[in-house]
């Protein structure tokens, strides 16, 4: 009997001791887990850079790609023939209008002059003489000396004679434009070319090779494309403005700093294009500017109300929608959804979706998600 109470209960202490033992390291761990919590320091809010977006009115820009003309360009010809003595400016230089430029042999047509005086001279001594002659029988008609045919002959020689001195005039006349024109001018105030004739060189009157050229590159054309549906659209804002400011980009994305204004529009559309052609006209005081250059006007085609926002502020969702992180008062940040209109350089113009003040996440991404607490 005694063994059978002892052996109970040595079962009984054995269960009790193994139930404490699998509660125990249970409360061990809680215990171990809660302290460990508490000694870990919280995970600091994440910082970024934000910025204040402001509304306001933006113009639409049209980027028509286009080269540059010369306003004013002289090949310049000699009008007589001759030997080239001598070039008289500094090649490339800038000239004015009226400089002389080249110096033509002038001694056959000084020769040539000389002949045409003194067939003046003759010419005015003839009609000297018949105006004398006039007169004399005149008064011999008047005493019946003469018949009146014969005071018709002599009127008739006098016409002849004053016919030959204005021939005899022309004829110096054209003598000396032939001396004048040795002496070759610049008709128009530009930058010259190199000399394409050498001293020592026979050059004829009109000939199809130019001396030299001479280009005005002070303002200068810049001729552009542009699609006939857009062209409608800009000709209502050029009705309603009554000018159009043009702006230049260069090749490399540089801007031209002086402003320029629409000249015309051609009448035609090309057919195989569909596209017209429009003319600007710009200020190029410092030669800036070469004819040929390709370069991309810039025409303002219309207004737009919105907010222009750095385009690494804005992140497109699964459905490639922008978004934007927006700043709560709580400064806590959510996703905002937002429409764009058109892109601007780097930039978006933004139309709906954000206020004036609001400010939004322009770095710092990493860490954010909805009711997250930044600091800035």
């Amino acid at each position: 009997m005694k063994t059978r109470v002892l052996g109970a209960f040595c079962v009984v202490a054995f269960l009790g001791a193994s139930t404490m033992y699998q509660i125990l390291p249970d409360q061990v761990s809680a215990s171990a887990s809660d302290s460990l919590e508490a000694s870990m320091p919280a995970m600091p809010a994440p910082t970024v850079t934000l910025i204040e977006v402001t509304e306001a009115d933006f113009e639409s820009v049209e980027r028509l790609p286009g080269r540059t003309q010369a306003y004013r360009l002289a090949e310049i010809r000699p009008q007589v023939s001759g030997l080239l003595l001598q070039r008289l400016f500094e090649e490339g230089e800038f000239v004015e209008q009226g400089q002389a430029l080249y110096q033509i042999d002038s001694a056959r047509y000084e020769l040539d002059l000389q002949r045409a005086e003194a067939n003046l001279m003759t010419a005015q001594a003839n009609a000297e003489l018949a105006e004398l002659n006039l007169k004399r029988i005149e008064s011999l008609r008047q005493s019946d000396a003469v018949s009146q045919y014969d005071v018709d002959q002599v009127q008739n020689a006098l016409a002849q004679a004053q016919a030959a001195l204005m021939t005899a005039n022309a004829a110096k006349r054209d003598a000396e434009l032939n001396i004048e024109y040795t002496r070759v001018y610049a008709p128009i105030s530009g930058q010259i070319s190199q000399s394409l004739i050498t001293e020592g060189a026979l050059v004829t009157a009109n000939q199809a090779q130019p001396l030299a050229v001479i280009t005005q590159l002070d303002p200068v054309y810049v001729d552009v494309m542009q699609s006939s549906s857009d062209h409608l659209r800009m000709r209502s804002i050029l009705a309603e403005a009554g000018s159009l400011p043009v702006t230049l980009e260069f090749a490399d994305g540089s801007s031209y700093r002086q402003t320029g204004q629409l000249q015309f529009s051609s009448v035609f559309v090309s057919e195989s294009t569909g596209s017209v052609q429009l003319r600007m006209l710009f200020p190029n005081p410092e030669h800036t500017l070469l004819p040929g250059m390709f370069v991309h006007a810039r025409l303002p085609v219309n207004s737009q109300r919105g907010f222009l926002i750095p385009q690494q502020a804005a992140i497109r969702d699964n459905n490639g929608n922008l978004n934007v992180w927006k700043l709560q008062p709580d400064n806590s940040v959510h996703q905002v959804a937002i429409d764009v209109a058109r892109e601007q350089g780097n930039q978006w113009l933004v139309t709906n979706g954000l206020q004036s003040g609001d400010r939004i996440v322009l770095e710092g991404f990493q860490r954010l998600a909805p009711g997250v607490v930044v600091n800035y």
